[in-house]
């Protein structure tokens, strides 16, 4: 292994866009992930990107960058499901339902009709991260961006939408636009991020960072640039993983993810069970105490 990585790190040429866009993009979905985890809107990250599917085959079939058919579809999924999901007679769940797989059925729809895209559906799908090139280290750089300046402006309303809705506007939160802008934040990184996962790898990657770091504290503010550490680690120990394994970058990117929280949450759980035959115990010496003291 000690031999074999230099060879891995001198492979500049080939791997220093991956691995850096790899980490951006694996960092980046798990910032907008605690957002997401906290309103308790997972299905949604899973969602639009089958949602933006549609736009990519669409890009694809019309002869037209990706970024622009795909951000274009992605972006105007995202509008409508955020204007549908406000209805009540509708609800965000069955609004997601009804668009994404819509979106996805018109891609797999074009596909069938253009045979010529089949050889990249799996690269659709799961991500192709030998297929990176600089405008995609460009987008998902400006992407970040974008997305950091956002979430430091926006902090107090994003806080307020995310764990008050209802009462956000009673403290002066422009609700309606704040959840538009967070709709379009979300869109833009399932696209930034999509030639990295794929299709079906972006929602655990948006997901399970977040995950983690509500596990491992209370704290709004650090459980959001901890998701982002995990989630910059899991992107980093995944590619280098599956440069060694010969495996898809972003099924070893989420299984990185998935082992690490499966560590974090086997130890926090032994942790608060020591804790709580800790606080029985206590309890049970302090009550014989007490009896004990009726007989003195």
């Amino acid at each position: 292994m000690d031999a074999a990585a230099p060879g891995f790190l001198e492979s500049s040429f080939l791997w220093r866009d991956p691995l850096t866009v790899a980490v951006i993009a694996a960092s980046l979905c798990a910032l907008v992930g605690v957002y997401i985890v906290l309103r308790r809107m997972s299905y949604i990250g899973h969602g639009l990107s089958h949602a933006v599917f549609g736009g990519a085959v669409a890009s694809y079939v019309m002869g037209v960058s990706f970024y622009v058919g795909a951000g274009i579809w992605g972006f105007a999924a995202a509008l409508l499901i955020n204007a549908l999901s406000r209805r009540r007679q509708i609800g965000a769940d069955a609004a997601i339902g009804i668009i994404t797989t819509a979106s996805f059925a018109f891609g797999v729809a074009l596909i069938s009709q253009y045979r010529r895209f089949t050889r990249n559906f799996d690269a659709a799908l799961f991500g192709n991260i030998l297929g990176v090139t600089n405008q995609d280290l460009v987008v998902v750089g400006i992407v970040t961006a974008v997305t950091v300046v956002l979430i430091f402006f926006l902090y107090k309303q994003l806080l307020f939408t995310t764990f008050d809705p209802d009462v956000a506007p009673i403290y002066g939160v422009k609700s309606g636009l704040t959840e538009t802008v967070f709709s379009l934040m979300l869109a833009g990184t399932i696209i930034a991020s999509m030639q990295v996962m794929g299709v079906t790898l972006i929602a655990a990657a948006i997901v399970i960072p977040a995950i983690v770091a509500r596990l491992l504290t209370d704290s709004f503010s650090t459980m959001l640039w901890l998701a982002t550490l995990v989630g910059a680690l899991c992107g980093l120990v995944g590619i280098y993983l599956s440069y060694f394994l010969d495996v898809s970058s972003g099924a070893t990117i989420v299984l990185v993810a998935a082992l690490l929280f499966v560590v974090v949450y086997t130890a926090v759980s032994l942790r608060r069970q020591l804790s709580g035959r800790a606080a029985r115990q206590e309890a049970a010496a302090s009550r014989a105490r007490s009896i004990a003291g009726l007989f003195d």
